[in-house]
């Protein structure tokens, strides 16, 4: 039976109000898996962690078949009956929602999930406030030409802002951005907090932050896994509960994210 990890990020922040601690759960690259029937032991994960939201990566499911979406599908649906849950689009959603073959088919997924609560976000943003504190969510749409193997275009901050803007509210931004190629990009954004995942942990993981290649084909890709900071900033990517492309993993569990904010000292 395929097994999972969970693994718990702590970042401090003066943007907290109050002393209360907020966390969010991160799930990415499922692509179709099943842990237990319908998922009950990912399921039963999520809830323990009792998260005061959910953020989908994407790449819940393969779009070479589509019926690796219903595993995500009935996890998503009974997860929502009792969390939030925010929803960015990884390359092998957004591959369906630009084929004229499979459009219709996606759009009912993503229609089912979001009349159970789920909420989508495509280059657009949300706002939320819990226990005290504005939360404002983000969910980058980049075109495929960015998933491109082994070379894709620089995503410059210009492109970036095009696409979904720029944080001027006040409160926490968080940038849900599937690919981590571009974090560079993501930093000079302005999020204060970026999650991605796609690079499954870089196949075969040489240690926390580094790893020897991911599903656009790059050897020792940076930003791979784990986290990363730059000034007030902090990204974490996620090594994923999947495979695909390149379906191996070596020293590299399937991982479910946990990051608690805490207050600053």
């Amino acid at each position: 039976m395929k097994t999972f990890r969970k693994k718990t990020y702590e970042i401090k922040t003066e943007k907290l109000k109050g002393n209360r601690e907020v966390k969010f759960v991160i799930m990415t690259d499922l692509h179709g898996v099943e842990f237990g029937t319908d998922n009950q032991k990912l399921y039963d994960a999520v809830m323990e962690e009792e998260p005061d939201a959910v953020l989908v990566l994407g790449d819940m499911f393969v779009r070479s078949d589509f019926s690796t979406a219903s595993p995500a599908e009935k996890l998503l649906l009974k997860l929502s009956e009792h969390l939030t849950i925010y929803y960015a689009l990884g390359n092998h959603e957004f591959a369906l929602l630009e084929n004229e073959y499979f459009r219709d088919a996606y759009l009912q997924y993503e229609r089912r999930l979001t009349s159970a609560g789920v909420c989508f976000l495509h280059n657009e943003h949300t706002c939320m406030e819990i226990k005290g504190t504005d939360f404002v969510f983000y969910g980058l749409e980049i075109p495929m030409e960015f998933y491109r193997k082994p070379k894709s275009p620089v995503l410059s901050l210009t492109e970036m802002e095009s696409l979904i803007g720029i944080p001027h509210m006040e409160g926490i931004h968080v940038l849900l951005a599937h690919n981590p190629k571009y974090a560079n990009t993501y930093f000079s954004w302005g999020a204060d907090l970026i999650f991605c995942g796609h690079y499954h942990g870089g196949v075969v993981r040489l240690s926390e932050h580094c790893g020897l290649t991911c599903p656009q084909f790059l050897l020792f890709p940076p930003y791979c896994c784990g986290d990363f900071h730059e000034g007030g900033s902090h990204m974490i990517v996620s090594a994923g509960l999947g495979e695909h492309t390149i379906p191996l993993r070596i020293h590299n569990p399937r991982e479910l994210i946990s990051v608690v904010l805490k207050p600053a000292a």
